[in-house]
Parts: C-alpha cells; sequence; structure tokens
C-alpha cells in the first residue's frame, strides 16, 4: 500500500541545547549539520537547509510518510549528541533540550524560510533566540506556558 501513498510534508524543526551545555563552536557546525542530514536521509527524510547558533539548530526538511515527527527530530538529537561528546573533551559536557519545536511550511514559503534560516548568524545579532521562538509560536497561535517555554532541561 505504501507505494500508492505520496506525501510532501516540509517540516521546520528547532531545538536548543541544554542548560548548562557547551555552545557548539563555530567550526564544528557543518560536521554536526552533516550528521544531522545523514540521521534524516537514512529516516527517508529530505534534508533542505540546516543551520543555526552556538545554542540551537533549525532544520527544514520534506518528512518522510513513514515516521512521525518526533521519532525524526529524536533520531536527529540522539546520535548528534554523542557524536559530539566523542569529538572532543571541550564538549564532554554537551546535550540538546529534552524538548523541539515544529512548524509545517507551505511549499510556497519554502524559500523565505530557505532564507531565514540560512541567515542565523545576522538573524540573532538583532534577536534572541527566546524571541524568535515566541514569534514562531505567536504566528502558528501556539499556546505555550511562558514559565515552562525556556528551562532548557
Amino acid at each position: 500500500m505504501s507505494g500508492r501513498s505520496y506525501t510532501k510534508i516540509y517540516i521546520h524543526a528547532v531545538w536548543h541545547i541544554k542548560s548548562g551545555s557547551v555552545e557548539i563552536k563555530p567550526e564544528d557546525r557543518e560536521q554536526l549539520y552533516a550528521n544531522i542530514a545523514l540521521a534524516l536521509k537514512e529516516m527517508e527524510c529530505i534534508p533542505i537547509i540546516i543551520n543555526g547558533t552556538g545554542n540551537h539548530v533549525h532544520v527544514l526538511m520534506v518528512m518522510s510518510k513513514n515516521y512521525a515527527v518526533k521519532d525524526v527530530i529524536a533520531r536527529m538529537k540522539r546520535p548528534t549528541s554523542s557524536m559530539m561528546k566523542l569529538h572532543e573533551r571541550y564538549y564532554s559536557d554537551f546535550a540538546w533540550q529534552s524538548g523541539y519545536s515544529a512548524f509545517s511550511v507551505s511549499q510556497s514559503v519554502v524559500p523565505t524560510t530557505i532564507e531565514y534560516i540560512k541567515n542565523q548568524e545576522a538573524h540573532h545579532k538583532k534577536m534572541s533566540f527566546e524571541e524568535e521562538l515566541k514569534k514562531f509560536f505567536d504566528l502558528y497561535g501556539i499556546n505555550y506556558d511562558p514559565k515552562y517555554l525556556f528551562s532548557y532541561d
């Protein structure tokens, strides 16, 4: 039956490092993003763009029809956290937060989303991660409890 199922669902996923974790050094981001892309491909997802800053990552992907969003994100986060810890001693306390945010993206705004993710460093000189996430939640009409929003557990 799966041979007759056709989907093209764009997801913009975002997650932060855990509170107390060391930040991701600029020189290590390319390898991190390559490993995230590999994890996506292993789950039949299509990575479109992956970028971020020292404390968080944005991923735009086409979802596989065979996996749930929560499982795809877990399978990106778990191995990359381990990879970072093995990379060098600096990352011995590296960890991702337990949560994530994921937003559906219409094909008509994929180019805008790509540009947004591509320009993370410049963007975050003007806006904090917290402000960015609140902006997304407001845009998507997501109710949240500010008390728990930025615990980064």
